[in-house]
Formats: structure tokens, C-alpha cells, sequence
């Protein structure tokens, strides 16, 4: 099973495979010697396998590079750099990571919040391409070891139905079995290029747009998105495909004018993932953009894509995320027996990309896995032709344009306020993100709602702050006395 410098040693030596426009651009050639290079100074500040490596950067040249660089000499974290100190503080700790890695001069809520074992490194790509690492601590002559296939290559964490989110690790082997599922499905050869629009510290832009791309021997074009810039980008590179989340879509539509826009024509394909896509809007963008709309469905745990609809001629379903991609899928009910043809359950899966088990959670995987099969905790259906439609979440989370929020963790923000005396935070249906988060509180004290939210805005990122928050004199519960997430948000939905 090959690991992710294998994927990376897909490309021919001469071929573009790395573009930021306005920044860098590398060959495969020369970005596989970045990578090497990075991935030795990583080792000569004394990390190797298995140590933790965090990152926190936006999407440039040097999240691409020093994500393979980390996996390459032990494992990769990459932070969403809109986290607070106390997040960053949360996922240091939890990953147990021992480096940080920087931009010169950013990262300032995540330095404060590494601990005295984690060794703050400000790396950067000079504008001659030369890679740059600075700390205080001393360096050694070390080089980085070359990974195996069972070495965990990145660590996430998976939002669940409590404050604490689970750690998900995936080896350098679920990695390359992703990325060897894509491929086939979508027919990516080296004359595709793909716009990443996705964060690189989420699985769908770093697996899907990056690493599928690079394995294909492909271009990644990394773009700072805005919906005004897009088809600029797509038209002066040529753009083949893109990958994004419905939000970005109705982005798209909403300022893209009535005509097809320029540089459009070149698409072979628009892929659709991370929330469910209305059948209205993918309508509306094979119209106005003039390439089929394939919606795919990934998490986490199987290093992204589990199932996807498959390019023309073959029928692509509006409602439905498609048939596995080397990935096996059942629907299962809550006694763990499997079930037939178009009976509604839970959606299982079993394959190389899956993962084997969470980190340090033997309690998430007792309930998480069975026979062999991983539970998604979504439900759904399976057609006789494989194609799997999702009809709702078994689980609580909040999913604000494919960004996933563990409900549990605003409560626990909120409840950090001395006048909230209870808080149940659960999401709301919104025209454009899908899910808008809210909350329900009931107090102890004086507190205003723009005071709450502002509290929030303090400890939390901001697509995590709840938009709304509803003072009560008691939160809705059940008969037996316990509250149940979905009853409080239809109660305050209406």
C-alpha cells in the first residue's frame, strides 16, 4: 500500500503541479524537493514518527508543503487559524502535539496557547522558493525517515454529540486508499487542474482538491477564494474541476450574474461535498455553468470520500450522493443487522480509506463500530443500483456550510458566563449556510443577548458563535426529564 510520498511521485518532474496565484508556483520536481526539504528541517529540530506536528495557516504554498512535510516526518495537525486561545489550547493539548508551525509573526492566539513541550517554529517560503524554519530550539544534522504505510499521517478531530470532539487518526495507508478511490471515479489524469477552495485543514480540500489532484499527476490551483475573483482564476488557468460545499455554490450563483461566466467552458465536472446539495441548486448550476454537478459524500473517518455520483453518461441522481467509491456501504439497523434494498437505517461502511478505531476513545468505538462496519450515525437508503440517498443525521452536530459544530462545545461556552445557568445550542435551517447555529438559555443572572453572544465571540471561532440566542425560563424536556436537542430546535425554529 503506497503512502502519501508515493502520491506525491505520481507527477512527471516538469509538469506544474502546485500554483498560489500572486505567490509561488512549483513543478512536481520542485516541489517534491520542498517537501524533502521541509521535512528534514522538521527532523533537525528533533521531531520524528509519531511526534505531533500543528499547523496553522490559510490556504497558501506553505499549507500544502509543510502539511506533506509533517505527515513525512512524523504526523500532521492542521488548526483552522480562525480558532481562540482556548481551542487552540484544547487541540494542542489533546493531539499532545510537540511543534507548532506558524507563519513569521502570525499564529498569535495559537502561540499563547502552546505549553511549555510544544516548540514554536516560524516557517515560511521565501519568494526564491527556499524553505525557512525559525526557533529557539537548537538544531540537529538529522534528516526525516521515510513513513510506512501504518504510520498515522494526520490527525483531526470529528465533531460529535458531546463538548469533546474525537481524534480521528488516518494513516499514511487510508490517505493513499482515498486518494486511489477519486481518481478512477472522476477519470483525473494529468491534464486536469483543480481549484482548491476548500480549507487545507479540512479532508475535502486537502484529500479531494490536493491530494486526488497530485496523484493524478495533475495541477492544484490555490486561490484566495472570493465569488467576484473565482472565474478569473478558473479561466486563467484552465481550470478542469472544482470542489466545494453548497454554501460556496450559492455564492457563486448568487454574484455570478445571469450569464455563463468566462473560463467556465473548460470544466469537466463541478463536485459537490460536506452538506447535502438542494436538487434546485444543482439544477441551477449546471445551467448557468454549463458542466455536470456530481454530489459526493465523505467525513473524516474515511479520509473523506465514501460515495460519489459518477460523471456522464452515466445517471448522476439529484437527492443522492452516489454509489460507493471503493468503498463498501450498507444500511443498518440499531440491532447491527443489515438491511435490504431501499429499507431506511443507519449508513455503514467498510474499506481501506476507513479508519480502524478513534484515538484514546474505546467507549466512541464500541458504539461507533460493529462487525466490522463503521457507523456514519446518518441515515439513509441504498436503490438497487447502489445509489445511496441521505434522509437525516442520527447525530446532533450543526453543520454551518460543511463546517461540522459539536453542539456540546457552544454549551460549554456559554455555561462559562456567571449568569447562564443553562444552555442547549442546536442549529436552525438557514437559506445559504444550510445551518445557522442557535442557542437556548436560561439564566441566573442579568445578561443581555448581544452581551451573551459577545461572550461567545471571545472563546469561540466566529462561525461557531451562535446568531441567536433565546432567553427562557426553562429549556423543553422530555417527559423522563431529559432534553433532547432536536425538540428544543423545534421549538425555537418556528
Amino acid at each position: 500500500m503506497p503512502t502519501l510520498l508515493d502520491v506525491l511521485a505520481a507527477g512527471d518532474a516538469s509538469h506544474q503541479a502546485l500554483v498560489i496565484p500572486d505567490g509561488p508556483s512549483f513543478t512536481y520536481s520542485e516541489l517534491r524537493q520542498r517537501v524533502a526539504a521541509a521535512a528534514d528541517l522538521l527532523a533537525a529540530h528533533g521531531l520524528g514518527r509519531g511526534d505531533r506536528i500543528a499547523l496553522v495557516y490559510p490556504n497558501c504554498a506553505e499549507a500544502v508543503v509543510l502539511f506533506l512535510a509533517a505527515a513525512a516526518c512524523g504526523t500532521a495537525c492542521p488548526l483552522n487559524p480562525a480558532y481562540k486561545e482556548d481551542e487552540f489550547r484544547f487541540y494542542l493539548e489533546d493531539t499532545g502535539a510537540r511543534a507548532l508551525l506558524v507563519p513569521p509573526g502570525g499564529g498569535e492566539e495559537a502561540r499563547r496557547a502552546a505549553g511549555d513541550g510544544v516548540v514554536v517554529i516560524e516557517a515560511a517560503i521565501e519568494p526564491g522558493g527556499a524553505i525557512t524554519m525559525t526557533s529557539i530550539r537548537r538544531r540537529s544534522s538529522a534528516t526525516a525517515a521515510q513513513p510506512g504505510e501504518e504510520d498515522v499521517a494526520l490527525v483531526v478531530h470529528t465533531s460529535g454529540t458531546t463538548s469533546r470532539p474525537k481524534i480521528v487518526p488516518l494513516k499514511q495507508r487510508n490517505l493513499a486508499a482515498s486518494v486511489a478511490n477519486i481518481i478512477p471515479g472522476y477519470q483525473l489524469t494529468d491534464a486536469d487542474v483543480s481549484v482548491c477552495v476548500m480549507p487545507l485543514f479540512h479532508v475535502h480540500g486537502l484529500v479531494a482538491s490536493t491530494l486526488a489532484t497530485f496523484g493524478s499527476g495533475g495541477t492544484v490551483v490555490v486561490p484566495k477564494f472570493s465569488p467576484m475573483a473565482f472565474w478569473p482564476v478558473v479561466k486563467e488557468h484552465r481550470a478542469t474541476w472544482y470542489s466545494a460545499v453548497p454554501t460556496i455554490h450559492q455564492m457563486l450563483l448568487m454574484r455570478g450574474g445571469s450569464e455563463r461566466p468566462a473560463g467556465s467552458e473548460g470544466l469537466r465536472f463541478i463536485r459537490s461535498c460536506s452538506s447535502a446539495l438542494a436538487p434546485a441548486t444543482m439544477a441551477q448550476l449546471e445551467e448557468r455553468f454549463g458542466a455536470p454537478v456530481l454530489e459526493a459524500y465523505g467525513m473524516s473517518e474515511a479520509a473523506h470520500q465514501m460515495a460519489s455520483n459518477p460523471l456522464p453518461p452515466e445517471p448522476r441522481l439529484p437527492g443522492s450522493v452516489g454509489r460507493g467509491t471503493g468503498v463498501r456501504i450498507g444500511i443498518m439497523d440499531a440491532a447491527g443487522e443489515l438491511q435490504p434494498v431501499g429499507a431506511p437505517g443507519e449508513v455503514v461502511i467498510q474499506g481501506p480509506n476507513v479508519i480502524t478505531g478513534y484515538e484514546a476513545n474505546p467507549e466512541a468505538n464500541a458504539s461507533s463500530f460493529t462487525d466490522g462496519w463503521f457507523r456514519t450515525g446518518d441515515q439513509g437508503t441504498l436503490d438497487a443500483s447502489g445509489y445511496l440517498r441521505l434522509i437525516g443525521r442520527l447525530k446532533e452536530m450543526i453543520n454551518r456550510g460543511g463546517e461540522k459544530i459539536a453542539p456540546g462545545e457552544i454549551d460549554e461556552a456559554l455555561l462559562k458566563h456567571p449568569a447562564v445557568g443553562e444552555a442547549v445550542a442546536f442549529g436552525v435551517p438557514h437559506p445559504t449556510w444550510g445551518e445557522e447555529v442557535a442557542a437556548a438559555v436560561v439564566l441566573k443572572g442579568e445578561a443581555s443577548e448581544r452581551e451573551l453572544i459577545r461572550h461567545c465571540r471571545d472563546l469561540l471561532a466566529e462561525f461557531k458563535v451562535p446568531k441567536r440566542i433565546h432567553v427562557v425560563e426553562q429549556i423543553p424536556r422530555t417527559a423522563t426529564g431529559k432534553i433532547q436537542r432536536r425538540n428544543v430546535a423545534a421549538t425555537f425554529s418556528g
